[in-house]
């Protein structure tokens, strides 16, 4: 079942975040931190959080927000001292999360509506729980008045690019957020 993410699923998220999401600085920094920024993400207004459901586990999830900088200030106001004290990493990484701060800036043109992160857990692939956690977040994002949805992926990822290619989303250029990583910027309209 598809269903809208509460604060009570922010760590089975984290945890499938974590496990399932090897590319990009967010994964390196564990649960902890990570069900903090899912937690807020349920929070905030202009964000939401789509999960699938397994008969109460949590085997999958899609985030997204129509303003990911808006998201980005209000979990630092709000969450950034105890994320920092979940997240000892964080401190360390000062150039990544700077980087990171600042990718609403590079992430080219158009709407800010976009597409946080995807997982699903191995167990449950082979469904079409990928799509339908995509379809259901983008749908939504429309629904609240986005025109055009991004999401940002390793150019590497190839079967997060196949999905995200299922789901309507093209190519709309490529930007290097961590150096020496380079990164597909894919647009759905």
């Amino acid at each position: 079942m598809i269903r809208a993410g509460t604060e009570a699923d922010a760590p089975a998220v984290a945890r499938l975040h974590a496990t399932e999401i090897g590319e990009g600085f967010l994964s390196s920094l564990g649960p902890p931190f990570l069900a903090r920024l899912y937690r807020r993400i349920v929070r905030h207004p202009a964000s939401l959080l789509v999960v699938a459901d397994d008969g109460g586990a949590v085997v999958g999830f899609a985030a997204a927000t129509e303003r990911t900088g808006a998201l980005y200030r209000s979990f630092l106001v709000r969450d950034g001292l105890a994320a920092a004290a979940a997240a000892p990493r964080l401190v360390s990484s000062g150039r990544r999360l700077l980087e990171t701060l600042s990718y609403p800036r590079h992430a080219g043109p158009g709407g800010d509506a976009e597409l946080l992160a995807v997982a699903v857990a191995a167990h449950a692939r082979g469904r079409g729980l990928g799509r339908s956690l995509v379809e259901g977040a983008v749908t939504q994002l429309v629904g609240r008045g986005s025109g055009s949805v991004r999401v940002v992926t390793a150019s590497d990822n190839r079967p997060a690019l196949a999905l995200y290619a299922a789901c309507g989303f093209r190519p709309a250029g490529s930007l290097d957020l961590h150096r020496g990583v380079t990164s597909q910027v894919l647009r759905w309209r």
